[in-house]
């Protein structure tokens, strides 16, 4: 299918129309940082942050790349944009973690080797190769759609290989990854819990027993309603935007996987992976290499009631009091939810733990969820 195809395909499905920054002067946060638009300062705000938006990681459809595993794909066109999603999710928590919050776009060492890590080929730790081997017992097939659910647990499956293949001091695989699940076996039902015992252990592994605590990616899988996202939900979804630790969400509509990096009122700003590019082949060690592809200076938004309802979210807590400030946090979301917690967080597994947020249901699991998910 053709870019323009594809382009004019989702502005039905997104409403791609919506672009550039609403006229609202409400408050505007974007992973964490708050942009607040007045008449006296819109230009200089707004300037910054476009200039925010624009440096984050963009991964489109790529054509052009080596055949995926044993297969003939050499594009994802039409199917990869929930991996894309996930690639620009993990990407940005590595961008936090190795050049930090206030990082702005700009060609540097240390930012090529992350966009190296998501090249298309096997060579490269987490393209979309990798992905799809690792995740291959929870549906992944080159030429097949996912969702989110899937992704998460496939991120999950691509770093514990990474870490088993390789020594501590790896620094293509420098972060725990976590899945804040729905019950203690890890598969269905109830709210998600995070449970800080097991956020200790997944950390305590991933080091090696190097040391009891390690950087941490938490994805927490969500479905929060059966057609759409049930509205009671939206006001817990805006306030995870001002965590420090949020690394955005990972949704959109039935058929178009975005990446949701920030919200206004009741917008969610985000990247776009539909694009059709070439592939491009960027190292540390190339010089002068084009890197435009990899960022977008559209903004475009939709509204977070219309969000299919199976979808992730993302936080990257940098050390242990980063984690604490995160549990604080979200103690006080699930407290402030009206009955309808996003997710909860509890000390362990053991009963008279179970103190610090009490547990809820939500209308379905992920695993429930996940077929009626098609994404191109």
């Amino acid at each position: 299918m053709a870019s323009g195809a594809i382009r004019r395909l989702q502005d039905r499905v997104l409403g791609l129309s919506r672009t550039g920054i609403p006229s609202s002067t409400s408050e505007i946060w974007l992973l964490g940082v708050c942009y607040k638009i007045s008449e006296s300062e819109s230009s200089q705000v707004a300037d910054a942050f476009t200039q925010d938006f624009s440096s984050f990681v963009l991964m489109t459809y790529r054509r052009g790349f080596e055949a995926i595993g044993d297969t003939t794909y050499t594009s994802d066109v039409n199917w990869g944009c929930m991996l894309r999603s996930g690639q620009m999710l993990f990407a940005q928590a590595l961008l936090f973690q190795r050049l930090g919050r206030s990082w702005r776009k700009k060609e540097s060492e240390g930012y090529l080797e992350i966009l190296e890590l998501f090249g298309d080929s096997e060579a490269s730790a987490f393209s979309i190769h990798n992905l799809i081997l690792a995740g291959e017992s929870y549906g992944l097939a080159a030429g097949s759609w996912v969702g989110p659910y899937a992704v998460c647990r496939s991120w999950e499956a691509l770093v514990r290989k990474r870490r088993e293949e390789t020594d501590v001091k790896d620094h293509s695989c420098s972060m725990a990854v976590h899945i804040v699940s729905g019950s203690e076996d890890g598969e269905r039902g109830g709210a998600p819990i995070l449970c800080i015992e097991d956020v200790t252990k997944t950390c305590l592994e991933y080091s090696k027993g190097e040391t009891e605590w390690t950087s941490v990616l938490l994805l927490v899988p969500l479905v929060l309603g059966l057609d759409k996202v049930n509205p009671r939900y939206i006001p817990s979804l805006l306030a995870t935007f001002t965590f420090p630790q949020s690394l955005g969400i990972l949704g959109g509509k039935p058929g178009a996987s975005t990446y949701i990096v920030g919200v206004q009122e009741d917008k969610g700003f985000y990247l776009d992976p539909h694009d059709v590019q070439q592939v491009v082949t960027v190292n540390k060690e190339t010089q002068d290499v084009d890197t435009s592809s990899y960022h977008c200076n559209t903004v475009r938004y939709v509204p977070l009631e219309s969000l299919d309802p199976s979808l992730a979210l993302g936080f990257y807590c940098r050390d242990k009091d980063d984690f604490d400030d995160f549990c604080i946090r979200a103690t006080k979301l699930a407290g402030d939810s009206s009955g309808a917690p996003l997710f909860t967080v509890t000390k362990s597994h053991r009963t008279g733990d179970r103190g610090i947020a009490e547990t809820s249901t939500v209308t379905c699991t992920c695993e429930e969820h996940e077929d009626e998910w098609q994404l191109l």
